[in-house]
């Protein structure tokens, strides 16, 4: 599999771990914990990616470079 980041952190709101997968628009998960959470987005990615080739929809390339959180 493609190596996406994916960025974990905490959300009062839904009282759980979030994982978003910035390079895939709309690809999110989350989970009790933060293992979780990584486990699920791995799992949304690979469904990103079935569902963007079954529609014949472009897969963005992991850019492969780190994240700057300010």
């Amino acid at each position: 599999m493609n190596q996406y980041k994916i960025i974990i952190y905490w959300s009062n709101e839904d009282e759980s771990f979030v994982a978003e997968v910035p390079e895939l628009p709309g690809c999110a998960a989350h989970g009790t914990t933060q293992e979780a959470a990584l486990a699920s987005a791995k799992q949304a990615i690979r469904l990103w990616i079935k569902t963007a080739k079954e529609f014949g929809d472009p897969i963005p390339e992991p850019k492969g470079r780190r994240l700057i959180l300010a």
